[in-house]
């Protein structure tokens, strides 16, 4: 009985203490989807579901995900939404401005672009009432130098060939007072995103939430999402709980149905509680096509 108390109470102080707060993951994808141009190589840094507060994600700590991310020189860096934490366990609440602030240091060659995710919206007072946006984080990305795609894109070029990056408008951004009853509804709409891609530029498009997957037509080279935190617990692969209705077919990883793909990022802060077991905070690194072309 000692020992099994002991395991608890160190299993407990980890994912209280270590794995949220210390722990930093890199994590590399490289593909080549079935419509991507050949010869062309894409290198693409994603940080999402940052959830700044104190004491797991304070300055410092931002700080050093802003610099890991930096060292992975990728082409483009997208942040996926979720600026900060509102759970009941923080030392000290962060404002939108703050935390844009921080993410301003993020460095690519071809930019810094952003979505927006559930958090942004729910902690907007001012936007939940008034029924719609701008919010409060969207302001303050923008502030800093970061552009927010919302249900619009950007075509790019890297190396004279052009590439979309889209941006879907966050699919819960309605609280509707309850877990299992999450949103009234969202200010997505992937058709008019969709429609923003107007050449054959291959096409890249970022979703807060995974759920919108199943919609996503094989135009898309790839889907890259965040927000279930991998669980933010998970045992042997499997979470217990994940806050997609796909359970654990979208929580976490490379994920390849037919002829498209989603990579969903674990992400890097907690929500409803400051606790991680299994699904340590990461930082994504996407590589398309192959290394040394393009």
């Amino acid at each position: 009985m000692g020992a099994a108390i002991g395991a608890g109470l160190s299993t407990a102080a980890y994912a209280l203490g270590v794995e949220p707060g210390l722990r930093l993951r890199m994590t590399r994808y490289a593909l080549t989807p079935p419509n991507w141009p050949p010869g062309f190589h894409l290198r693409l840094g994603v940080v999402a579901d940052l959830h700044a507060g104190e004491p797991h994600m304070g300055t410092d700590r931002v700080r050093r995900v802003v610099a890991a991310a930096n060292a992975l020189r990728p082409d483009v860096m997208l942040f996926l939404g979720d600026l900060n934490a509102s759970h009941r366990f923080l030392s000290r609440r962060f404002w939108p401005g703050e935390t844009a602030a921080l993410l301003a240091d993020l460095r690519a060659p071809l930019g810094t672009y952003a979505i927006l995710g559930n958090h942004d919206w729910w902690e907007d007072e001012a936007a939940q009432q008034a029924n719609r946006g701008p919010t409060e984080a969207h302001g303050a990305l923008e502030r800093n130098g970061i552009p927010v795609l919302e249900n619009t894109g950007r075509r790019l070029v890297k190396d004279g060939r052009p590439f979309w990056l889209l941006g879907l408008g966050d699919q819960w951004a309605w609280w509707g007072g309850s877990v299992r009853r999450l949103h009234r509804g969202g200010v997505d709409d992937l058709p008019a995103t969709l429609a923003v891609a107007d050449d054959d530029a291959p096409a890249i498009l970022m979703a807060h939430e995974p759920d919108i997957f199943p919609q996503v037509p094989s135009r898309i080279a790839v889907t890259l999402a965040g927000h279930t935190h991998g669980g933010q617990g998970r045992l042997f692969g499997w979470a217990p709980f994940t806050a997609s209705k796909f359970g654990n077919r979208y929580a976490y990883g490379h994920v390849v149905e037919g002829d498209r793909h989603l990579i969903v990022s674990g992400g890097l802060g907690c929500s409803v509680a400051p606790v991680r077991f299994g699904a340590p905070p990461e930082i994504v690194l996407v590589e398309l096509g192959q290394p040394g072309a393009g």
